[in-house]
């Protein structure tokens, strides 16, 4: 994986597209400090990655009980 700053991007857009349509993934760097602002990636590894995803991080690992003498109305719900 290749990290570029704004200014080498900007200077090699044709060969870093040329790149990432061969499969690379590219960081893209901003700053003095170069903080990663951006990263591409061939569109078939993106489009890979949009499928089912699951609801949460932390799905199927916790959980609650609520006591049996439990009571909210809508109103109280809605005021809260």
């Amino acid at each position: 994986m290749r990290t570029l700053t704004i200014g080498e991007f900007k200077a090699q857009f044709s060969d870093v597209l040329t790149a990432v349509q061969a499969g690379e993934s590219v960081i893209v760097c901003y700053g003095r400090k170069k903080r990663r602002v951006a990263v591409l990636v061939p569109y078939a590894e993106f489009a890979a990655g949009t499928g089912k995803r699951p609801l949460g991080l932390l799905k199927g690992k916790g959980g609650f009980n609520l006591a049996e003498d439990f009571a909210l109305s809508d109103d109280e719900f809605l005021a809260a």
